[in-house]
């Protein structure tokens, strides 16, 4: 059985969802979903984490626009929407494999996934309002995986929840040993 592995590949930036980065994925799945003979596809990460969620350091770029950054805000969320609903409407399985810190959009996206494989290491958050936001959009994903109240305990607290804890409510569906980082 042939699988895709989909390596998000900016450790330098926690792998965040760059519009580069949300644009090669909304590509790359629509491949895979036209491809037969792909029978399962992995979201994996290079790197310590496994997605910050957006780009912060590109979206605050974008504050000296003449709009205040909210044209190209619209573009970067649309476009994370979109490959949001390309997981969701690929016709292969996707599971997801966090080894590291899935935060913010990066959480949303585990949720996103039929399945997921956490490390015990791997931790989880949608920490948004720790800095005066609601994550919405996290929201969603996450509401749909775990129950209520969990839910709602991670997005009103933006605390990490545990691979365990992450385990335990449902957002992830195995855990396994963290790998050893060689030097």
């Amino acid at each position: 059985m042939a699988s895709a592995v989909l390596t998000l590949n900016r450790p330098a930036a926690r792998n965040s969802l760059s519009v580069e980065m949300l644009e090669a994925m909304i590509e790359t799945l629509g491949t895979i979903g036209d491809d037969t003979a792909i029978r399962a596809v992995v979201i994996a990460a290079n790197g310590p984490a496994f997605c910050a969620g957006h780009d912060l350091k590109e979206l605050t770029a974008r504050r000296t626009d003449a709009d205040g950054g909210r044209a190209f805000f619209t573009t970067v969320f649309r476009l994370c929407s979109t490959m949001m609903r390309a997981v969701i409407h690929l016709p292969q399985p996707v599971i997801a494999c966090v080894q590291g810190t899935a935060s913010a959009a990066g959480c949303q996206l585990v949720a996103t996934c039929d399945l997921a494989v956490a490390s015990t290491a791997a931790n989880f958050a949608t920490p948004g309002v720790n800095i005066g936001l609601f994550c919405t959009s996290p929201m969603v994903a996450l509401s749909r995986n775990v129950g209520r109240k969990p839910a709602m305990e991670m997005l009103l607290t933006g605390e990490l929840t545990s691979a365990d804890h992450a385990l335990r409510i449902g957002l992830v569906n195995r855990l396994a040993p963290a790998r050893r980082r060689t030097q």
